[in-house]
């Protein structure tokens, strides 16, 4: 199973999907590090991207989940997947993919991009974002107040392991038998 965990840029997906990939002991993938060099120039210059920029992105990492399925891997990626089609495209198994969608206002956002340093993704882009957001219907949704140690708890109360330890090479999920 993969679990991606989605929003807008400064909802916290890094540092919440690092910290469950923790938990769980599955590899963590940052959507980000799979960006073209192209992508980043234009976030870094304030340019919002297009569905065309996002068009081999996604794709590449579609192409990651659907080879760890095929090879038995789980994991967890931070991935903003803003629209449904986005969702879609990465989606290649409904039954073994599953999306964590950390929820929040433009002002509590806002406040936290602006207090981070390093990332190529500037505060003033954020209305953007918000803009080409489709708000899913069917994620496990976490309000981006709660500390990451929470939101953590709180997805992880959204699945049932199965009987036996988390193992550091493992990622023991299983989606909520109502699905």
């Amino acid at each position: 199973m993969f679990l991606i965990v989605m929003g807008v840029s400064g909802s916290g997906k890094s540092t919440v999907g690092a910290l469950l990939a923790q938990r769980l002991g599955c590899p963590f993938y940052d959507g980000d590090d799979w960006h073209p060099p192209e992508n980043i120039a234009k976030m870094a210059a304030g340019i919002p991207l297009e569905d065309d920029d996002r068009r081999a992105w996604l794709a590449g990492l579609a192409d990651l989940i659907r080879h760890g399925l095929t090879n038995g891997q789980q994991g967890v990626i931070a991935c903003s997947a803003l629209k449904e089609s986005y969702r879609a495209g990465l989606r290649v198994d409904p039954a073994q993919v599953q999306f964590v969608y950390l929820r929040g206002d433009y002002a509590t956002i806002w406040a936290r991009m602006a207090g981070r340093t390093g990332h190529f993704m500037q505060p003033a882009m954020l209305q953007s974002q918000f803009n080409a957001l489709e708000e899913p219907l069917d994620a496990w949704i976490v309000d981006v107040r709660l500390t990451p140690e929470q939101a953590v708890d709180q997805i992880l109360a959204q699945h049932r392991p199965i009987g036996q330890p988390v193992q550091q090479s493992t990622c023991l999920l299983t989606l909520p038998q109502n699905r």
